[in-house]
């Protein structure tokens, strides 16, 4: 056997072979050279420098003498390019980020006043959209301290009047007046200990700690981070292990009930703070938005109208267990035919969410705030205009569709509902936009300022001749092409307009009707409660860059924070790409009331598929979004043996990024619910039979030379045989997904929280 590790019979024969490599490596093109770093007596900064040996030949006499000096100037360039190469790499995400922009910052895209501004950041705090402590940028200019509803109080440290800078002083600190937060140790208790509890009605989470243990920025780890959640949570479920340190795993409160709520007397938009400090050496009135850069070409915005602010309660202080002002509605778009994605996302929303489907009748007196989904279906192309039957239309199909039809069910009834999504319709009810957007119709899909024009369609016509003489012309529209595509069905045929569509949608279900924004690769891991009760605005995090990813978005009803992003983006072409979207709210100063949440919430695997934390990654470990969908052989057991209980556990979600062509189960790739669906399933086995029957009639085609093709049996086998023949041994996550899904709605298996679903 033979080995490609070196094999030494001795000791010294070891060391001579060291010493004719290290006598080679003088004689090559380059050599190692120390030289000593200041400040670090016991280091020396190792450089390769080119070597002189193979010129030595080339060389005269006179040139020996310049030796020094050339080797010399030749380290100061090691040196130099060492710096440079050091400090690309402790600024890794910055330094890539210009090389890969040209060095050109982006435009100014402000269009609104300092002053209107501080009313945005006032009107959400007051309406208990800030549940936070975090510091209020300076930028703002902010002369006195913002009331906070939604904080408790705290001390506040006043500096002495002698460290004061002279004139008006900036705060960047709010004054917390709400209710006393409990924060809850959740474990299950024995004996049930076989599954985790339910989160606390009305309990919160604190994305200030979260933000403290997640944030990659500050070198936090997604693992550990998910430990954090996990623990905190309760999800360890009676498995948890004793640590040598005290993790600080506390995440989720309650707020108590106080005697009489806390109201905040309402803001007086003409008495606002304006920014009032004096420049050095300046004479006459200060410029109020001095510091702020405005779009270039565009004018300021006319001061900023807002409705009154909305009174801050706590859950328990509320009559009816749902807080109208804050409806919990999972928002999810979808053109195309309903495929293995939007069905596997609804399943996990039933297996995860407390929708009281495990119960007979839902409790009238239930403090549970029954959670719903509402899946808004867009039933052509993204640039087509519904006809006027398309709500029946949209139903037919669903009924039709073996992946809709379960969900049609009437146990679902109060919890899934299926809407039609009419661009025009849901503009026309934006307020702030709704008198000016048809000005941009033409380049309505612009993403990243990238404009997809539509104004025109182009049809291939064709004359057909009958037998008669007569010959009629045909349009024929290819399904194929970029504006008649409804769907992704391949990574080369990807529904461009559709997602470009989806970006702009998201902002205007949030805004319009409130709620949460999920896109239609998301897997839900958890139930959302604690996440439901902060009641502030947040996207996550794109990875290592600190932009957002709008995958999933919060936003309050008709809040002010949305005022302002649908009069910025409407300035601004109507770009509602989440980079572009960073750009308003960080040119804005706006970025605390959108918060970035790290991704490890949402999104557990993209830093491991941008090869970061690959030291210490959490569980599964994949280096691309494909191994959910074919999971690397060398972990091929895991996804069986550890089941939804090992899939990033502690995440709200997970996301898949795509890949709408590959299936989740290919071997059995139709919905497997059970005999009441029994009639859904047999549409889709049929289909999945012809496809099998058209690769195999593909294959014997491209395998026959000569002679005619090899005929292709009707019935492939029974369908107990075939599941046993082409199942895969080693079953992939995406596959035990869904199965355990399905499991649970077939009355196999329970829910997530031990819960039995009753039909």
């Amino acid at each position: 056997m033979t080995s490609d590790l070196p094999s030494h019979s001795s000791a010294i024969e070891e060391k001579l072979e060291r010493q004719h490599r290290s006598h080679a490596s003088l004689n090559g093109w380059t050599r190692p050279v120390s030289l000593p770093i200041p400040g670090v007596r016991s280091r020396r900064l190792r450089i390769l420098l080119p070597n002189a040996g193979p010129f030595n030949q080339l060389r005269v006499s006179r040139m020996r003498r310049k030796r020094g000096p050339l080797l010399v100037a030749l380290a100061c360039l090691a040196v130099f390019f060492t710096v440079l190469v050091v400090t690309k790499s402790f600024g890794r995400s910055d330094w890539g980020d210009q090389w890969q922009s040209g060095g050109s910052p982006e435009p100014p895209t402000l269009v609104f006043k300092r002053e209107d501004l501080q009313r945005i950041w006032k009107w959400e705090i007051a309406s208990g959209h800030y549940p936070s402590r975090r510091s209020l940028p300076s930028k703002l200019g902010l002369t006195e301290p913002i009331v906070n509803p939604a904080t408790p109080p705290q001390l506040v440290a006043i500096k002495p009047s002698r460290y004061r800078s002279p004139g008006a002083e900036i705060v960047t600190e709010g004054r917390g007046i709400g209710p006393k937060r409990v924060y809850l140790d959740i474990q299950s208790l024995p004996p049930n200990v076989a599954y985790p509890p339910r989160p606390v009605p009305g309990s919160v989470a604190d994305l200030d700690h979260v933000m403290k243990h997640c944030d990659f920025g500050t070198g936090k780890y997604v693992r550990d981070c998910l430990e954090m959640l996990r623990l905190g949570g309760g999800l360890d479920n009676g498995e948890r292990i004793r640590r040598g340190h005290s993790l600080d795993s506390k995440y989720i409160y309650v707020e108590q009930n106080a005697t009489t709520p806390v109201t905040e007397p309402a803001i007086d938009q003409e008495q606002a703070p304006l920014y009032r400090r004096p420049l050095p050496g300046q004479k006459g009135k200060p410029d109020p938005n001095e510091g702020l850069i405005k779009k270039k070409g565009a004018l300021w915005e006319p001061s900023i109208i807002l409705p009154q602010p909305l009174v801050h309660r706590p859950a328990q202080s509320l009559p009816e267990a749902c807080d109208p002002e804050n409806p919990r509605v999972f928002h999810m778009f979808w053109t195309g035919p309903f495929t293995d994605k939007p069905y596997l996302a609804l399943m996990s929303f039933l297996y995860t969410q407390n929708t009281g489907i495990h119960l007979k009748e839902w409790p009238a007196d239930s403090r549970v705030c029954r959670p719903q989904f509402w899946l808004w279906i867009n039933p052509g192309p993204a640039a087509s205009v519904p006809n006027p039957n398309a709500v029946r239309d949209m139903f037919e199909k669903l009924k039709l569709s073996p992946w809709a039809s379960p969900f049609l069910h009437p146990r679902f009834k109060n919890v899934i509902h299926f809407k039609l999504w009419n661009t025009t319709e849901q503009l026309d009810n934006i307020h702030e936009i709704k008198d000016e957007w048809r000005e941009l119709q033409d380049s309505l899909f612009n993403s990243g300022g990238h404009i997809i024009s539509v104004k025109k369609k182009v049809v291939a016509s064709t004359s057909v001749s009958s037998a008669n003489g007569t010959t009629t012309a045909t349009t024929t529209v290819d399904d194929d092409d970029l504006l008649n595509r409804a769907g992704s069905k391949s990574s080369s045929s990807y529904d461009r307009l559709s997602v470009i569509l989806s970006d702009m949608a998201r902002f205007v279900l949030c805004h319009r009707f409130g709620g949460i924004y999920l896109d239609a690769d998301t897997i839900l891991l958890r139930d959302w409660e604690e996440l439901w009760g902060w009641k502030g605005a947040f996207a996550y995090r794109w990875s290592r860059l600190e932009n957002y990813n709008t995958a999933v978005l919060r936003m309050n009803k008709g809040s002010a924070l949305g005022s302002f992003l649908f009069r910025t983006a409407l300035k601004n072409g109507l770009d509602f790409h989440p980079m572009t979207v960073s750009r308003y709210t960080a040119d804005a100063h706006l970025e605390g009331l959108l918060l970035r949440l790290p991704d490890a919430l949402f999104d557990a695997a993209w830093l491991n598929t941008e090869n970061y934390q690959r030291d210490r990654p959490p569980q599964p470990y994949f280096t691309e979004f494909g191994d959910f969908f074919d999971t690397p052989q060398q972990n091929s057991a895991a996804p069986h043996a550890l089941g939804f209980h090992g899939f990033f556990r502690g995440s709200y979600s997970y996301h898949f990024h795509n890949f709408w062509w590959k299936p989740f189960d290919p071997s059995r790739n139709f919905p497997d619910l059970g005999p009441r669906f029994k009639a859904g399933e047999d549409l889709a086995r049929a289909a999945l039979r012809r496809e099998k029957l058209q690769a195999l009639a593909a294959a014997a085609r491209s395998v026959t030379t000569t002679g005619p093709p090899k005929p292709i049996p009707s019935v492939l086998v029974d369908e107990e045989e075939e599941e046993l023949v082409s199942d895969k041994r080693d079953l992939d996550w995406s596959t035990v997904m869904k199965r355990t899904f399905e499991g649970y709605v077939r009355g196999e298996r329970p829910n997530m929280y031990g819960e039995w679903i009753e039909w």
